[in-house]
């Protein structure tokens, strides 16, 4: 069993940068992707980028601006976001185990997730 704590949210100002932690107490080294996704108040979860052994995927509306890295040796995942705008404002989750049976951007494409970790961007 993988267990996943997010870490590292924050308030910002517009145009500010966070990285976001995401520790899992097993090893991730069998896990076939991870995740970063977002869930804005009276919105659905969303993803925001995952990775896959030899392949990063990014949302729209984050890509060049957020950066998805993956070290297995610490059991970590981490999301770098730079230009940081009103619009990242949300709950941040860590999410692991892909199933093939969802997009990797909907909620239904991960069986494991952390609580969660608020990002709140500033006017």
């Amino acid at each position: 069993q993988v267990r996943l704590v997010e870490s590292g949210g924050d308030s910002v100002q517009t145009g500010g940068s966070l990285t976001l932690s995401c520790a899992a107490s097993g090893s991730i080294d069998k896990l076939n992707s991870m995740a970063w996704f977002r869930q804005a108040p009276g919105k659905e979860r969303e993803g925001v980028a995952a990775v896959f052994p030899g392949a990063t995927l990014y949302d729209d509306s984050v890509r060049g601006r957020f950066t998805i890295s993956r070290d297995s040796a610490k059991n970590t995942l981490s999301l770098q976001m730079n230009s940081l705008k009103p619009e990242d404002t949300a709950m941040y989750y860590c999410a692991a185990d892909f199933t093939t049976r969802a997009p990797w951007n909907t909620s239904a494409a991960y069986f494991k997730w952390g609580q969660g970790t608020q990002v709140t961007v500033l006017l």
